[in-house]
């Protein structure tokens, strides 16, 4: 105002450091901001004037989960000429919004909770096919099983090639425990879709009495969360998260997402969990102290069936064949089933352990050969390999399926069929499987027709003599004294 009396006003503002307009606001109002009453207004018609109470708002009341759009979709259908475009959305978007908070129902509330040591612990399963990782250049899909301490963040991972199942929970879990040295007073999952399954009733009913028995073992009690309400199961939902993300950059900075075998993928994992784990050392020892102690020996977390071994030489369980010694047709055996594995036992003793297999889902059915079940057979009866269901399956490796491959195509079906037999029975009678295989790649390599005769004088030669000088060591008697002494 003082500028004014020697500027012009355009000057003056500008000297005050602000704008013209605010100037020109001041010299017709000289009242403090401070001391203006605020006036609020609407600036342009309301749009929704006239449709609001009578199209919209008795819908709202009669379901507050239409969403805007819905209802600017309805008013373009009853008012067309009104309405001819989505102008109005945002507008309408922020009233529904607005009416929701003043007049829409009770929402649920999230209570956190200050975790207690020892107290809970909980599972899950979370997919893992983001990751892209591969096992000797094939696609890999698997899951991650995840158990998380609530209170110290401790977790146990491992790799399930099955679905959420029983024995992929009991197993992983037990194992989950037996690493953490203890075991929590409850135990959560989420609705405990591993251990119900939508089954025939008294196969629920089995599946259900064995999770109780299980966590009856440890002393743990049994809970879930409300069915669609993941934050109840939200430490080790939101570990999920960040535990994929962990992966995610170990495998950035590996520089490769490819495995040679499954083994190696878990030994991974393994590592990178320990490394997760060392950081709440300090949490963990408090929270030992308040652990169950655990049981003096481990409870069953495998699926026992019983099958018979018939006259092809094997077992089917889940629809899929697998091999067993020829000794074993016509006896019944009580196969353990894991998730990645299956063992087979007449009695007490195990007699066939298989690696698990699953099913391909086009009716093709699938096949899990030890060659070493059946090559005493096949050697009596080679021309049965041309034609053998099981064939595909019968090669240990690579190498002997593109050996069969070359035979095939270049050999008649008699002499094809003998020397791939004979190729597997030195295989097995030699223990060579691996350095067969090797010579088998560099016959292929130099385009030969591989001749068991001539590939069986290349290996190396067995050590069959026994050393003659045998130095033993004998102890003096003094040194049992001197034993006895120290015990005493």
């Amino acid at each position: 105002m003082s500028d004014l009396q020697k500027h012009s006003q355009r000057t003056s503002a500008a000297r005050a450091g602000f704008s013209e307009r605010t100037a020109r606001r001041f010299d017709a109002d000289p009242t403090l901001p401070s001391n203006r009453k605020i006036v609020h207004g609407r600036t342009v018609a309301d749009p929704l004037e006239g449709y609001w109470e009578s199209d919209i708002l008795p819908l709202l009341e009669r379901d507050s989960a239409l969403q805007a759009v819905s209802l600017l979709r309805h008013l373009q259908g009853l008012h067309p000429l009104a309405f001819p475009d989505d102008r109005i959305r945002r507008t309408l978007e922020r009233r529904v919004r607005q009416w929701r908070a003043l007049n829409g129902p009770e929402r649920d509330i999230i209570f956190r909770q200050t975790p207690e040591p020892g107290r809970m612990a909980q599972s899950d399963f979370t997919h893992a096919e983001e990751l892209e990782v591969t096992i000797a250049g094939q696609p890999f899909p698997h899951l991650l099983y995840h158990f998380v301490m609530v209170y110290s963040r401790w977790e146990h991972v491992a790799v399930v090639l099955g679905g959420e199942s029983f024995t992929a929970l009991a197993e992983n879990l037990q194992q989950a425990l037996w690493s953490l040295g203890g075991a929590p007073q409850e135990h959560r999952t989420d609705s405990l879709s591993a251990a119900f399954r939508n089954l025939t009733a008294d196969q629920c009913e089995d599946i259900t009495r064995r999770y109780n028995a299980f966590v009856g073992h440890y002393g743990m009690e049994a809970s879930r969360n409300n069915r669609g309400e993941a934050h109840e199961n939200g430490a080790v939902e939101s570990q999920n998260r960040h535990l994929k993300k962990a992966i995610e950059q170990a495998l950035i900075l590996r520089g490769s997402r490819d495995f040679a075998s499954i083994e190696d993928y878990r030994r991974f994992v393994d590592i990178l969990v320990a490394r997760r784990n060392r950081q709440r050392v300090t949490a963990v020892q408090a929270e030992r102290a308040h652990l169950r102690p655990l049981p003096l020996r481990r409870t069953t977390d495998f699926t026992e069936i019983v099958v018979p071994v018939t006259r092809t030489g094997g077992f089917l369980v889940k629809s899929i064949f697998y091999s067993a010694p020829s000794q074993l047709i016509g006896q019944r055996l009580r196969v353990h089933l894991y998730d990645d594995r299956l063992e087979a036992f007449l009695g007490s003793t195990l007699v066939v352990s298989h690696p698990r297999a699953r099913g391909r889902g086009d009716g093709h059915r699938v096949h899990v050969i030890n060659y070493h079940h059946v090559i005493h057979a096949l050697r009596r009866k080679p021309q049965a390999l041309w034609s053998s269901i099981y064939r595909d399956s019968l090669f240990p490796r690579t190498e002997y399926a593109a050996v069969w491959q070359l035979l095939q195509r270049d050999l008649p079906r008699r002499d094809a069929c003998r020397r791939m037999v004979d190729l597997l029975f030195t295989a097995h009678d030699r223990a060579c499987e691996a350095e067969l295989a090797h010579l088998l790649a560099d016959d292929l390599a130099a385009g030969r027709i591989p001749d068991p005769g001539l590939v069986a004088s290349r290996l190396s030669p067995r050590q069959t003599a026994l050393p003659r000088d045998v130095a033993v060591a004998h102890p003096s008697l003094d040194s049992f004294d001197a034993l006895l002494g120290a015990r005493a």
